[in-house]
């Protein structure tokens, strides 16, 4: 068998197993033989990708449909891209290895700021025109959707249309429509994104005209085609126990981040943490029902081998069967030594006698999230949990044998002091003094504590979403204090990276004159942002200055009367409810969580899930 040049690049490069395809449950189907071809894009290295819930979902829907082929493409590592560029190979899918450029539809989902740059060069390396303006009926039609979606105006000018809110619906009215379009012809790529524009959750940036004030703020952001609707609003799945979730995954040959089995057991928050972004635009909480989840669970453990099997949401504690849930899936993960996590526990709702059940398997560190080291400041950000509630919920602990403890914490949030910051290390002190209060013979011979801090940026549709963003002269500065009030050996600090945090603070609230400075920074070298060994803060200064823009200008305080990038987007919740919580929290005033007391967010106008219960 003659070696291909695909195969000469592989034997170059590391990790070849992420460019391969062919694994266990990947969808095959013979390309001429549909109506639709689509690429759905990770702009990320494969091992992060594949452990993404939302491809695994929607490449289960899309290829359900008989006319439709969903093919993976992720961004090739800087070795990989060195060989294609070289040997003029394009950008190609996992499953057919065929160039995406042929493709119908080629959509990206957008989980972080820092990959915007990865969008823009997996674009360029398709040889797909970057900007929208420069693509007619001959190119595929890029899309995008996901969390950064919700503001997507800093890549406006490179994609066709996004997709607001839950995909499962909207993309297959999308590709119906597409379909359509193009068994008439594809005759005007222009009356396809009208067509399109129509469909609830569908945002066509060009059908839109941003204006600006002289000091740079926005002045509005009308609609310039007749199809266009003044607002968009977001879609969900109003009955989520029905809601498509796949009963076979591709199980990947290489290792990846999140190898196994995830359990998506809700979906939205009933905490309203004023920072949180993810917990207001996926609102209102919906559920599966515990029966569902464990059928589930069964299929997904025989169609995929895996040994572990963990429950994907915001706030697992707060599943209402989570009782019901776990007594099965422990009927089950005893019986075949299969383990069970359960990330995103509560600290005021933590159960040691479930966490004993759950880690008879394989025993693992604990994370708990207190996020502010002072009462004051966790009311502020309506955390609404107590000291009492950590020193107790790490009692249990410490008593049931854990010995690694992580402690997870923001600065840089709102009305923060120096003192709320040392008050983090003074926290993490009385953590540690509760461990040698156990008696010596009952408490574990080891304890390690893991302060670990990452740096607040302010999100679009968040409380939070006017406030400024600290420097990062400001960060360096909180982070050294910090390092400087730990005293004990036991406790290891460790922290995020100021500089991809203030890029990110940039991008989150950013608008459509960053497009060219995203061009910009690719031109000049940059991508994979997120990751250390590629990220060049310098690059970045440096094609901030070249297009002539003060990054800082997207970090300052925001006023209620300015208008956002993002006032067109409507996620339910509304900005009057946003308005309200921002004032309580100056006032370090706590809103009771969804199950207590509706606090009138606007996400009733769904007319599902908690808001009905």
């Amino acid at each position: 068998m003659p070696i291909t040049t695909k195969d000469q690049i592989l034997m170059r490069v590391q990790k070849p197993t992420r460019y391969t395809g062919g694994e266990l449950n990947a969808c095959i189907k013979d390309p001429g033989n549909v109506d639709v071809r689509f690429a759905f894009c990770f702009p990320d290295v494969y091992e992060i990708a594949m452990s993404h819930l939302g491809i695994k979902i929607l490449y289960h829907v899309l290829n359900q449909r008989a006319d439709t082929y969903c093919e993976r493409v992720f961004a090739p590592w800087g070795d990989m891209e060195q060989e294609m560029r070289a040997r003029g190979m394009k950008l190609f899918a996992l499953e057919t290895g065929d160039a995406i450029t042929n493709f119908d539809i080629v959509g990206f989902t957008l989980q972080y700021e820092l990959s915007y740059t990865n969008v823009v060069n997996m674009l360029d390396l398709a040889d797909i025109p970057v900007w929208a303006k420069d693509r007619d009926e001959r190119h595929p039609l890029v899309c995008a959707g996901g969390p950064c979606a919700y503001n997507g105006e800093p890549l406006a000018d490179f994609i066709d249309f996004f997709m607001m809110g839950e995909g499962e619906d909207v993309i297959n009215e999308v590709v119906d429509a597409y379909k359509a379009w193009k068994l008439d012809g594809k005759r005007s790529r222009i009356a396809f994104l009208e067509k399109i524009s129509q469909i609830e959750g569908v945002y066509v940036p060009a059908f839109y005209d941003v204006s600006y004030h002289e000091d740079g703020t926005l002045k509005e952001v009308v609609p310039n085609n007749p199809h266009a609707k003044p607002r968009v609003r977001k879609r969900i799945m109003s009955d989520f126990d029905t809601a498509p979730a796949p009963d076979e995954i591709i199980v990947p040959f290489g290792e990846v981040v999140h190898d196994r089995v995830m359990l998506e057991i809700f979906r939205g928050c009933i905490r309203g943490c004023r920072f949180c972004q993810a917990g207001y635009i996926y609102r209102p909480v919906r559920e599966r029902k515990a029966d569902t989840l464990l059928k589930l669970a069964e299929e997904l453990l025989v169609t995929s081998g895996y040994d572990e099997i963990s429950l994907s949401s915001l706030s697992t504690s707060d599943y209402r069967e989570l009782k019901t849930l776990t007594d099965g899936l422990l009927d089950i993960t005893e019986r075949q030594k299969i383990g069970l996590s359960l990330p995103s526990l509560r600290i005021d709702n933590f159960s040691l006698e479930l966490m004993q059940k759950v880690q008879k398997v394989r025993k693992s560190g604990i994370t708990f999230a207190p996020e502010a080291g002072t009462q004051r400041l966790r009311d502020v950000i309506n955390k609404n949990i107590t000291e009492e509630h950590i020193l107790e919920s790490t009692a249990m602990l410490f008593a049931g044998g854990w010995t690694n403890v992580k402690l997870y914490f923001m600065i840089g949030l709102p009305t923060e002091t120096m003192e709320d910051v040392r008050a983090i290390a003074d926290l993490a002190q009385r953590v540690l003094g509760v461990y040698f209060e156990a008696p010596k013979e009952e408490r574990a011979k080891n304890i390690n504590i893991t302060v670990s801090t990452s740096s607040f940026v302010p999100k679009p549709f968040t409380a939070f979403q006017w406030a400024a963003q600290d420097s990062r002269e400001q960060i360096v500065e909180k982070q050294n204090a910090l390092k400087g009030a730990i005293k004990s050996k036991r406790i290891r600090y460790s922290w995020h990276d100021n500089k991809t945090s203030y890029l990110e603070g940039v991008f989150a609230r950013g608008d459509r004159r960053l497009s060219k400075v995203i061009y910009r920074a690719v031109k000049n070298g940059c991508k994979f942002d997120g990751w250390g060994e590629f990220f060049h803060f310098d690059i970045w200064m440096q094609s901030f200055a070249e297009c002539g823009i003060d990054p800082d200008f997207y970090l300052r305080e925001r006023h209620y009367e300015e208008v956002l990038p993002w006032d067109h987007i409507d996620v339910g919740v509304t900005k009057e409810f946003f308005i309200r919580e921002n004032e309580k929290a100056k006032r370090a005033e706590t809103t009771p969580n969804c199950r207590e007391q509706c606090a009138g967010c606007g996400a009733n106008s769904f007319g599902a899930g908690v808001c009905f219960e």
